[in-house]
């Protein structure tokens, strides 16, 4: 584990390599302890470099075992090893020349899950962002493209798999009990791609005949007896690859797409070219055993992956800092495949959703850093939703400003123009300007400026001159290392409604650009004239989201409760509801504080209800509606001097006022929104289901019992069913002989499924209340919790931190002091890990001052123990320093 305080890489200090590598030829000899890697690597100096300059190679915890140069023995005086790094001097100043570097490493003792690991008999690997140089010394950085030809050695009864990258050349026997495989990929790629996956596996096959007619074979490899479960992943990869051949016009380019499964990983899946490597809980499937959640985090995640092959690996990052370059424009590309294959509304109320309780925060918080950042520590940390969700909303901003055809155009140009390449966001913005003729140097702001823009907005109507005018001003708060900014080109989709909820069309519009219902707000204040309008509007603005902005604007609840019945953007319909229900729990939190009782205004209960009854809505739509803001969602608004408990009280009196109301809508509800039939994962069935469990979790409040919902967990033939029920039963009803019934009766049928005894963990750990902290160190002790098991410590501890207000966040601060002494303990093995679920503290300035003053104790007893990671070190001293 490095525990150095990590070197600050600058963006402004980028410079090309003074090596060009030509090729890449790997020699595995699989061994668990003592794995031997021979890399031969082809390198010519780069024109116009210093022909002395040495070549410097990355390393981490590596032991040089040999090293030849164009197959001679080097002195010791032409090269210097360190487990860091190789430099290698008095190189060739203009011919190729050929380096064999020989390492042994330890896969079974690597903790970390990066590099070469292996867990449960199975060889794997995962090299981005720098883990490449965990297995070898390598120019490991992403602008150093070369392709790769892979050998793989091993014992053939343990490991009768051998894949990696590319297309299979052929293998055969290898001496006494051995086989060998060997694989070449003629995709130049860096080395943060690379994969190797060795072991016992069981596998699914198919195919798939692009668009130009070439079969490729498609190949789900998973432990064996779970072949079954991966029958979804396939259905959502083919359906994804010809998505992206027909909106995209992107063809897959080899022969054989592979995709394994793996229970220990990092991360949720990586896009390595031809072998996706991904956490298992994103691949299997069945009814039993997944919810409609996780057949939609498959199809998305296998998706994501999938469309990476041009995103990511065909077109890939300069550097690092590009890292949005692919992510967020990948995130966006499986967002509208989603949008697509399922209800496009419901799915933008999902995205804004996380993005608000993911994204926003760490934008207002010590962790925030713009899209593309301009310096960093250590690379892993900034896998963040800023990253991924916001630049992906960026990405869908282009689109907006631009219009469906002329982004298509700049997609195009964008595939045309760099295919094969390592490039940047400026490469990625021109090719826009360039089919639009648009300079989008003021947009571009939102790549370099971290910070969720706030707008302001007003309007006044003039009858005599049927003039609406609409005031708008933006701001943009400081941001750590950011005081001082830039006013930034925001969309703003907007609509005017007439008092009978039709549309109004102005006759003309002054102050702004505005075309296709986009308003464009280029200045800190502007205000913008709509001539031609016969009776003072009601204005919806941002439909759809079009940028991702906070927005203040005084509309009344009747304004808004016309908005929620007539808007016909269905997400801005959502919004208005969301808009009517968070004065009320602003409300019920400062009263619950205060020891008041709480109360609700009528106008949102009663337009609340009339949604949830109305049958012109989809279900999963009225679903979503009924899905309150968040405990999360009220502490982001209040904006500081939060007391969780208040927060929680407050909601759950709104929420019982709302279920008293609709008792009568909830049942009919909750009787006619059955889905009879065998189980199906597709949206509609999905939706009726989400309508039918909010309608349970509401009736729970009014009845007081819990026996509907234990009921209901007894009648459930599906893990969608069973799992709400499990949960109203636990955070309703926690102490009731039901939930426990219930919790043995799950955990004793599903004991064998560590994926579904993830569920079991997460629903206990979300149990609100001061005693949840105390279950979560007794689960702890069960034998189903793995410490070295990501999914599992995810599932219980990070899900007690991120998801569990009041019981991670109890006054007496015992949940902070949980967290630092569980942070410690898993930055031995797994830096990674440890440092993500830190930033679950990333909010915790926003605290009443007793609940703060035990936070930042735990943060400084992180901050001063002697051993810790880069990768903690990084995130505890910016959270504290913030």
């Amino acid at each position: 584990m490095r525990t150095d305080t990590g070197q600050v890489i600058n963006l402004a200090d980028y410079q090309p390599t003074e090596f060009v590598l030509e090729r890449v030829d790997l020699t595995f000899e699989l061994d668990p302890t003592a794995t031997r890697v021979e890399a031969r690597l082809i390198f010519h100096r780069r024109e116009g470099s210093d022909p002395k300059a040495p070549l410097v190679l990355d390393g981490d915890e590596l032991v040089l075992s040999g090293l030849l140069f164009d197959q001679m023995e080097m002195s010791a005086e032409q090269y210097t090893a360190t487990p860091e790094s190789l430099t290698v001097r008095d190189l060739p100043a203009s011919e190729p020349f050929e380096l064999t570097i020989t390492t042994i490493i330890n896969p079974q003792a690597n903790t970390q899950l990066m590099g070469l690991y292996r867990t449960g008999g199975i060889y794997c690997t995962q090299c981005e962002a720098e883990g490449f140089r965990r297995i070898t010394y390598f120019p490991d950085r992403p602008d150093v493209l070369a392709p790769y030809s892979v050998n793989i050695i091993a014992d053939k009864a343990a490991n009768p798999l051998l894949l990696s990258n590319g297309n299979f050349l052929g293998g055969a026997g290898y001496g006494e009990g051995k086989h060998f495989a060997a694989w070449f990929d003629p995709h130049p790629k860096p080395s943060y791609l690379f994969a190797l996956v060795a072991g016992d596996l069981g596998v699914i096959e198919d195919t798939f005949t692009t668009m130009s007619g070439r079969e490729v074979a498609l190949k789900i490899y998973v432990e064996h007896g779970k072949e079954p479960r991966a029958a979804y992943a396939m259905d959502a990869l083919k359906r994804s690859m010809k998505w992206d051949e027909d909106v995209f016009g992107r063809e897959y380019d080899l022969d054989i797409f592979m995709i394994v499964a793996v229970s220990d990983f990092n991360m949720g899946a990586m896009e390595n070219k031809g072998l996706n490597v991904f956490n298992d809980k994103y691949v299997l499937a069945d009814p039993e055993t997944a919810t409609d959640s996780d057949y939609a985090n498959i199809e998305a995640i296998i998706a994501h992956e999938y469309f990476h092959n041009w995103t990511g690996n065909r077109i890939t990052c300069r550097d690092w800092f590009q890292l949005c370059l692919k992510e967020g424009l990948t995130v966006y590309r499986d967002h509208e495949f989603s949008a697509d294959q399922r209800s496009r509304p419901v799915k933008r109320i999902a995205e804004v959703r996380h993005l608000k309780s993911e994204q926003f925060p760490e934008d207002a918080g010590p962790l925030a850093h713009p899209v593309r950042p301009t310096k960093y520590r250590e690379i892993n940390n900034f896998y963040t939703t800023t990253v991924y969700e916001k630049g992906s909303e960026v990405t869908r901003m282009i689109a907006t400003l631009l219009g469906k055809d002329t982004f298509k155009k700049g997609m195009d140009l964008y595939f045309d123009r760099h295919d094969g390449q390592a490039v940047t966001i400026e490469d990625f913005v021109k090719c826009f300007e360039d089919t639009s003729g648009r300079d989008l140097a003021q947009f571009s702001l939102w790549y370099h400026q971290a910070g969720t823009p706030l707008v302001t907005a007003s309007g006044s109507y003039d009858a005599a001159a049927k003039t609406f005018s609409l005031s708008l001003e933006q701001m943009i708060p400081a941001t750590p290392g950011q005081v001082e900014k830039k006013p930034m080109h925001i969309p703003l989709s907007l609509q005017l409604f007439a008092e009978d909820g039709a549309t109004i069309a102005p006759a003309s519009v002054d102050g702004a650009e505005y075309a296709g219902n986009v308003l464009h707000l280029t200045e800190r204040t502007q205000t913008v004239a709509f001539q031609g309008i016969p009776s003072r509007p009601v204005v919806s603005i941002n439909r759809s989201f079009s940028a991702p902005i906070n927005l203040h604007f005084d509309q009344s609840p009747a304004d808004l409760a016309l908005l929620a019945r007539h808007e016909t953007d269905h997400f801005a319909r959502w919004q208005a509801l969301t808009e009517l229900a968070l004065p009320n729990l602003l409300n019920a939190a400062r009263d619950a504080r205060e020891g008041k009782t709480v109360g609700s205004e009528t106008t949102f209960v009663d337009t609340l209800l009339a949604a949830a009854a109305d049958e012109s809505l989809e279900p999963a739509f009225r679903a979503q509606a009924l899905a309150l803001p968040s405990e999360a969602d009220i502490a982001r608004e209040l904006g500081g001097n939060n007391d969780p408990d208040a927060i929680h009280t407050g909601r759950q009196a709104v929420m019982k006022q709302v279920a008293d109301a609709g008792r009568d809508t909830f049942v009919a509800l909750y009787d006619s929104m059955t889905t009879p039939g065998a189980f199906s994962p597709d949206a509609t069935s999905a939706g009726r289901r989400a309508l039918r469990n909010a309608a349970l979790t509401y009736l729970a409040y009014a009845e007081n019992s819990p026996a509907r919902a234990r009921a209901a967990f007894d009648a459930a033939n599906n893990m969608t069913d069973l799992l709400h029920a499990l949960t109203v039963l636990a955070h309703r009803f926690p102490d009731s002989a039901e939930t426990a019934a219930a919790l043995s009766a799950f955990k004793d049928r599903f004991s064998e499924n560590a994926l579904v005894v993830d569920k079991w963990f997460s629903v206990q750990a979300t149990i609100p209340g001061v005693g949840t902290l105390d279950r979560v160190q007794e689960l702890m002790e069960n034998p189903l919790f793995k410490r070295t098991n990501p999914n599992r410590v995810r599932s219980l501890i990070g899900t007690f931190a991120f998801a569990n207000p009041t019981g991670f966040g109890r006054a007496d601060g015992e949940g902070y002091r949980f967290l630092a002494h569980e942070i410690l303990d898993i930055d031995q093995r797994n830096p990674q890990l440890a440092a993500r679920i830190l930033t679950s503290m990333r909010s915790w300035r926003s605290l009443e001052p007793v609940r703060q003053d035990h936070a930042r104790a735990a943060l400084l007893e992180i901050e001063r123990a002697t051993e810790l990671s880069t990768d903690v070190r990084d995130i505890v001293e910016r959270t504290l320093k913030g």
